[in-house]
């Protein structure tokens, strides 16, 4: 199934989905993509095959797929590597509408050769670079590099903890680019500053995880152990049509 990502008075709203039952709600809360993925309490690795297979088949939406083996840094193993085409290699069996990818070098540059390749094996899905990039010694040139490897998108808060922070970076970027890759904003994004970083930036796409925390239903409680109880995140339908709401009105 092919997603339809629909414009929002001109802005594509993508969510962050941690489930396929934030996915869901995603959609129905007026979502015109998701980047998918799991364990976003860690800052989102690769979901399973099988949530994978679900999302897919409940979402009429865009969705790309997080590929990113682990938490932590952006630099890889061979193993890890391998592990990375095998899921891309199954997203694009899968129906999937892109993929949300990056590998760096330790010294803060882009790999440009296993990104390559993953952007190859990807085709002709749409190939998105992650917030890796904000871990880029050098914004710009990491934008050159990007653009020569054939991705089509980079999600990025400015290479500052929040979009919000980093917006005249993101100006920068946006104009840099010149259309020859989507630059879209994200990481902190909310009701309360979208229109700003729209605004400011001149992004025609914006990236938001729309969250609420969840607490544990146990009931039964050991005073003799930490942790396996943790909340829990998901996506939140009402905080997406929040969003919806404050693109409709710069229509």
């Amino acid at each position: 199934m092919i997603g339809k990502e629909k414009e929002i008075s001109g802005i594509k709203l993508e969510i962050c989905s941690n489930s396929s039952h934030s996915a869901v709600q995603a959609q129905l809360g007026g979502a015109s993509r998701v980047e998918f993925c799991q364990n976003l309490e860690n800052g989102g690795i690769t979901p399973s095959y099988a949530q994978i297979k679900r999302a897919r088949n409940l979402l009429s939406i865009g969705m790309h797929v997080l590929i990113r083996p682990r938490g932590g840094d952006f630099v890889y193993s061979q193993a890890e590597f391998e592990e990375m085409e095998l899921d891309i290699a199954f997203c694009k069996e899968a129906g999937c509408d892109g993929i949300v990818t990056g590998i760096l070098l330790p010294d803060g540059t882009v790999d440009k050769v296993r990104n390559a390749a993953l952007v190859a094996l990807a085709k002709p899905m749409t190939v998105v670079f992650h917030r890796a990039f904000d871990r880029t010694r050098d914004a710009k040139e990491a934008l050159e590099d990007i653009i020569s490897l054939g991705f089509d998108r980079i999600l990025t808060s400015g290479l500052k903890n929040t979009a919000d922070e980093g917006k005249v970076l993101l100006k920068q970027l946006i104009e840099q680019a010149d259309g020859r890759i989507e630059v879209m904003p994200g990481a902190g994004v909310t009701a309360n500053n979208i229109d700003d970083i729209l605004s400011y930036t001149g992004a025609t796409s914006i990236h938001s995880s729309a969250k609420v925390a969840l607490n544990s239903r146990m009931t039964f409680e050991s005073t003799d152990l930490d942790g396996m109880n943790e909340p829990t995140w998901e996506t939140s339908k009402g905080k997406v049509e929040e969003l919806v709401e404050h693109l409709q009105k710069r229509g």
